[in-house]
């Protein structure tokens, strides 16, 4: 007898879990190099006027670290701690089980699958463009076959859609679900237009719930000039900081819970 298979929701951004080991690779190269006495792993600086020498000698072996510390806790969150994170993000909303979910950049489904599984009468919708840069493997049938897995085949639809220019009626869903997926727009006002389409397809009374790893703030500000005073931020903000200074920048996360006024 064959095991019955089970939902792989894929590595997020893989290309940046590829980046991170080839340069932890190249770093603990240059470190091995210098501790065998290859060469001195000291290098001068083109600066005019001074003498400014790079050492390299620990440089590669705490740079080597990081880098393979930070690409094995992305694999990490990707196949373990994101099935964990999706039961507590939705714990934010109290269900009935009748909703109508859509679900913004669903990728392979994760939060759009999660959502069903708390489903009686609802149906989740989920739209992407399914851009594999941010997910390996993502693409329509991906989605489908974990709903199948997941035993919500009959709860789930699937479309491709851009978040700028959602195919949906004003006031369509009662809540908007949306996980690492906004920031992919590059542009401030490409967010902001998703943002937008956000609050037209949502219900008044209606919830949104926005997990993403930066531009927060800047979301919160555009739920508020969109009509929606009831804005929760979630999440340690020492934890957020902390992330930002070990990515030197890149991860600012954070979760807002929204409710669209009446």
């Amino acid at each position: 007898m064959t095991s019955p298979k089970r939902a792989d929701y894929g590595i997020d951004a893989p290309g940046v879990v590829r980046n991170l080991l080839l340069v932890g690779v190249a770093c603990l190269l240059v470190w091995l190099s210098v501790t065998l006495h290859w060469w001195s792993g000291k290098i001068p600086l083109p600066i005019p006027g001074q003498e400014v020498i790079l050492d390299l000698t620990g440089t590669g072996l705490v740079l080597g670290v990081i880098c393979f510390a930070m690409a094995a806790w992305m694999l990490w969150d990707s196949k373990v701690g994101k099935y964990r994170g999706r039961e507590q993000l939705l714990d934010r909303i109290t269900w009935r089980g009748d909703e109508q979910v859509l679900d913004v950049g669903c990728g392979r489904g994760l939060l759009l699958i999660g959502a069903a599984r708390r489903l009686t009468s609802g149906t989740a919708t989920g739209i992407d463009i399914w851009q594999s840069e941010d997910l390996s493997g993502n693409r329509r049938q991906a989605t489908l076959d974990n709903a199948a897995y997941e035993g919500v085949s009959e709860r789930v639809k699937v479309e491709s859609a851009n978040m700028r220019q959602m195919p949906f009626a004003p006031e369509s869903f009662d809540v908007v679900v949306s996980r690492a997926a906004i920031h992919n727009l590059y542009q401030a006002d490409d967010r902001l237009q998703a943002l937008q389409e956000i609050v037209r397809v949502l219900k008044k009374g209606g919830y949104a719930l926005i997990d993403d790893i930066r531009h927060i703030d800047q979301y919160a500000a555009a739920f508020a000039r969109l009509g929606c005073s009831d804005i929760q931020r979630h999440g340690s903000r020492f934890a957020a900081f902390l992330l930002m200074l070990l990515t030197w920048g890149s991860l600012r996360p954070g979760v807002l819970v929204v409710r669209k006024d009446s």
